[in-house]
């Protein structure tokens, strides 16, 4: 992204690319002039329903289990104040900066389609949080994923009218206040309806949910590299990977992993050692044989969420929303399940990937199934332990994954004195989603790690040009084999180096990309 790169928004769908600009790299933001546009023509009808005597969502009345109550003109500034602070209720631990963004980002979205009848000066407001780099402190807990992630929102739009904390762009913590002043901006007061606009979205686990797969799509080209190490380690076969195979099972996925397995291990001196009748196994381990079957259905799974992201990206989310034609009517589209099932089943397949890459990792220490390889490639098994107790953390965070991969979405509690009798938990989804990306990634750093030693112990065989690509990147950040040494400081320098790319971009270097 090229420096102060502003990201337009209007009432056209935002893109993947243009979230990760602007919740990850800080890209500011500005209204088009169509936005602005669609957003008075509806608060103008918003306005005209304010002044009517008949009792409008929203506008005019209560909230949830109080909407029977009609709100008389002088208190509707108080009520969008009070629904705001009374639902700022969040607990827990700090939400990350990007999600924050990213959310925020999402909900001027929806305010840039016109379908929700705020005032244009207040979509600016928010806008120019964005472009200051003025995060509001949003915490873990608050969002049952259904009338949107309210508390979570909440805290963002309590900003917005100068009150409660936040973090300016040098994550700094100062009042809201404190903050727009400093950027010149200010607090808004909050009209009829636009506290709940603000409020009224699945904009939180959406934005989780486009980072989520911006991650995963690299860390699945990953997974195939550690597969293509250990599988060449452990002196595997690459004939199983070649692409008729593939064919008679046509997932798209299976295709592309079997694809960059293939050319991981291309021209492999170590695979090419042991192709003559001298080896006499038939078939590896499924843990080798079937990588691509199981890295290919998590892409296809991948590919599916993309779309229900794609999907969610073109909607306007709120309740009551501003049609075209004037009117303003009541709806369910707040409810987050196409988010949170998505959610969810991402959980399950990083799960999956982790536990097979962790399996490839325990065969390459086992004497009885590494062939040939010291025992958990120790410099003097007995004196050193060699990867033994990497493997014990991989296999900890493996079983984490598995919790982690039961559904939040099929957890519904109640709330709002049942007026709201039926949740989503998809921001709950969308937060263990997080804690398994990070889990996966440190497995495939674990198995690279390991799959290095095991390659290098196999000298004289020379590997593939990309897996030794991979062992050079790697080694330019930890020793190679010898006696035990302190091992969490490489696992670590291991784990960056896979989440900035640079393991990934090694191989390429000699593959081409990756698909």
């Amino acid at each position: 992204m090229r420096d102060n790169e502003v990201v337009t928004l209007g009432p056209e769908p935002l893109t993947f690319a243009d979230v990760v600009k602007v919740a990850r790299h800080g890209a500011p933001v500005r209204l088009t002039d169509e936005a602005v546009a669609a957003m008075a023509r509806s608060r103008a009808r918003v306005e005209e329903l304010a002044e009517s005597p008949t009792p409008h969502y929203g506008i005019s009345t209560g909230f949830g289990a109080l909407a029977t109550r009609h709100i008389d003109p002088e208190l509707r500034a108080r009520l969008q104040r009070s629904l705001v602070r009374s639902h700022a209720a969040g607990s827990g631990p700090e939400v990350e900066t990007e999600v924050v963004r990213a959310m925020m980002l999402l909900r001027l979205h929806t305010l840039a389609t016109g379908h929700t009848g705020v005032r244009p000066a207040t979509a600016q407001t928010l806008a120019g949080l964005l472009s200051a780099g003025i995060t509001p402190i949003v915490h873990e807990y608050g969002s049952l994923g259904c009338s949107g992630d309210l508390a979570p929102l909440s805290h963002v739009a309590l900003a917005l009218t100068g009150e409660g904390p936040v973090r300016d762009r040098d994550g700094e913590t100062k009042t809201a206040a404190e903050a727009m002043k400093a950027a010149g901006l200010e607090p808004v007061e909050l009209a009829a309806k636009e506290g709940l606009a603000l409020i009224n979205g699945t904009d939180g686990m959406l934005g989780m949910l486009v980072l989520a797969i911006e991650d995963l799509t690299a860390l699945l080209r990953t997974a195939d590299v550690s597969a293509a190490m250990s599988v060449e380690a452990l002196l595997g076969t690459d004939r199983v990977f070649a692409p008729e195979l593939q064919a008679l099972r046509p997932h798209p996925g299976q295709a592309a992993s079997a694809s960059n397995l293939r050319a991981m291990l291309r021209d492999s001196g170590i695979m090419e050692s042991h192709r003559d009748d001298t080896c006499t196994r038939v078939q590896d381990a499924y843990s080798l044989r079937c990588a691509p079957q199981v890295a290919g259905a998590a892409r296809d799974t991948v590919a599916h969420a993309a779309t229900v992201a794609g999907r969610e990206l073109a909607s306007a989310v709120d309740n009551p929303v501003v049609l075209d034609d004037g009117r303003v009517e009541s709806n369910g589209n707040f409810h987050g399940a196409p988010v949170g099932y998505v959610l969810d089943f991402l959980a399950i397949a990083v799960a999956d990937v982790a536990s097979m890459a962790e399996r490839r990792t325990d065969r390459m220490l086992d004497v009885a199934r590494s062939h040939g390889l010291p025992a958990f490639l120790a410099d003097d098994p007995g004196v050193d332990s060699g990867h033994m107790i990497a493997q014990y953390t991989q296999a900890a965070i493996v079983s984490e994954l598995k919790r982690l991969a039961v559904p939040a979405s099929v957890d519904s509690i109640p709330s709002s004195a049942m007026q709201e009798d039926h949740v989503s938990m998809g921001w709950s989804a969308a937060r263990k989603l997080r804690r398994s990306i990070d889990g996966l990634t440190r497995v495939l750093a674990i198995e690279i790690l390991t799959a290095a030693r095991a390659i290098e112990l196999r000298a004289p065989l020379r590997p593939a040009p990309a897996t030794a690509a991979v062992v050079a990147a790697l080694r330019q950040e930890t020793p190679g084999p010898g006696p035990d040494r302190f091992l969490a400081p490489e696992i670590d320098s291991a784990v960056h180096l896979v989440t900035d790319q640079t393991l990934l971009t090694a191989a390429q270097s000699q593959t081409g990309p990756l698909a």
